[in-house]
């Protein structure tokens, strides 16, 4: 059987003027591991149209398309076309999940859900000439997955080609949290073993690891045995957690010691209100500063997610966070305007209040704003977004947040490595275009190595956001 995986390209990553190098950074690894399920003799391409242009002359025996949301028109496109050829199309991913109906008009069958359990039932059906339009994912489970097919990935494409996952989910519920619709319906947290984990990492080349798990840290007796396996392997490795996790004595030291170097961590809000709003119980009176101090004092760095336009937000809010992150001395920032995802708790909420400006998919990329705001209005909340951006990463913001660090090789690796992942997107562009991106991993790499070995004692006293009485403690 010809079988053709694509990943369309997401539409905020196909400017004209220059490609972002986060587009380029991880393969598409739940199509490589879809693909561990088919036969051995079965012949078998994935397609990433972040860094590849995809073949449409070619007429396989199966498309298989993974859909987000702001990738949900070119997908369709694609399904289309290949549908019109005669081709078996079916189509999975978060944004089908969570619109199956809209989805099932471009497929011949619709995935809702994990693929674990379903996939496999898929492929067994297709062969005996019977199978189903829609599958529904109930079982969730990681034992006995084949091996992912890595051999189908061009890894020089991306700069952090040893991407993993071992774990789905989430053990929060989030209320503006697109994952929590994709596990409606069965278990929203799972792992893998440790045995399997463990074998999988070995299995991968080099240093350097990207754990591209939703909570890493989430199930601690699991994380911590991780952790103690993957002691003395020699790896670098980045991953996501939680402002509860990094507080939790114990855990990251371990963590540290197996290799952690950067973690993303949801601070969200600088609003203490909003935690509350959006049930996000795990970050509520936890002190925001005490949690960079402790990934800094452990040579960690920090990459913080914030989220703008949540209803406790008035123009104040982006000055305020950005303040408080340069000051913090956080290496990388990420920030979003609040999205109401389809399938979510926030999109019940704003949609029976009559909130939701459109239903255009492809601007709801967390960059523009598709919902009636409560202090702000639609302009200011977008203008204030870019301005929080620009701030961040003007280069005065990036030397004082250097200066942070109590060592000259610590406010080095800050420049290097905040200046580098904003400040040369145009250059990463030209990396992307000359498909050499993956000769910046071994700089990556020695940037990374440098850290975990800061020195316990800090020398800045890290102050207080502004509105004491409307913010998180830090």
């Amino acid at each position: 059987m010809r079988v053709k995986m694509i990943l369309p390209a997401l539409t905020e990553a196909t400017s004209p003027f220059f490609r972002p190098i986060k587009y380029s950074l991880f393969p598409p690894l739940g199509l490589a591991t879809l693909a561990g399920h088919l036969d051995p003799g079965d012949d078998v391409t994935i397609t990433d149209e972040h860094v590849q242009e995809v073949d449409t002359s070619n007429e396989p025996d199966l498309v298989v398309i993974q859909v987000y949301i702001t990738s949900a028109r070119r997908a369709y496109e694609l399904a289309d076309l290949y549908r019109a050829k005669g081709v078996y199309v079916c189509l999975g991913g978060l944004h089908v999940t969570s619109l199956p109906e809209e989805a099932a008009r471009h497929a011949d069958t619709i995935f809702c859900g994990p693929g674990e359990d379903i996939w496999p039932a898929f492929l067994s059906e297709l062969r005996r000439g019977c199978p189903r339009s829609r599958y529904d994912s109930k079982q969730r489970s990681l034992a006995g997955l084949p091996p992912i097919r890595r051999d189908l990935i061009a890894r020089h494409l991306y700069l952090v080609p040893n991407s993993i996952v071992v774990s789905r989910g989430c053990p929060h519920v989030c209320d503006f949290c697109y994952k929590e619709a994709f596990f409606e319906g069965g278990r929203s947290f799972y792992t893998q073993t440790v045995d399997a984990a463990l074998a999988e990492i070995d299995r991968l080349p080099g240093r350097h690891l990207y754990f591209l798990d939703d909570h890493l840290l989430g199930n601690a007796r699991f994380a911590t045995a991780l952790f103690d396996g993957m002691r003395g392997m020699g790896r670098l490795w980045q991953a996501a957690g939680t402002v509860q996790t990094v507080l939790r004595p114990g855990l990251l030291e371990k963590a540290v010691d197996a290799g952690l170097r950067s973690l993303f961590v949801g601070f969200e809000t600088v609003n203490a209100g909003n935690l509350t709003e959006q049930r996000k119980w795990q970050n509520v009176d936890r002190d925001y500063g005490a949690v960079i101090r402790r990934l800094h004092d452990l040579g960690v760095m920090v990459n913080g997610s914030f989220v703008f336009g949540m209803d406790e937000d008035d123009a104040s809010v982006f000055d305020r966070t950005v303040e408080w992150a340069v000051g913090q001395g956080m290496e990388t920032a990420t920030f979003h305007i609040l999205t109401p995802y389809p399938g979510t708790r926030l999109y019940q909420r704003m949609s029976a209040a009559g909130r939701m400006l459109h239903h255009d998919w492809d601007r709801y990329d967390t960059r523009q704003v598709v919902f009636e705001p409560a202090r702000l209005t639609a302009r200011q909340l977008e203008e204030g977004y870019r301005r929080a951006y620009r701030d961040f990463y003007r280069w005065g913001s990036i030397l004082r947040g250097a200066r942070t660090q109590p060592t000259l090789r610590g406010k080095t690796r800050h420049v290097a490595y905040a200046g580098g992942w904003k400040k040369f997107e145009p250059l990463w562009d030209l990396a992307i275009r000359a498909k050499r991106v993956g000769h910046g991993l071994p700089a990556l790499e020695t940037i990374l190595s440098g850290f975990g070995s800061q020195p316990a004692e800090r020398t800045r006293d890290h102050g207080d956001p502004v509105d004491r009485g409307r913010t998180v403690r830090t």
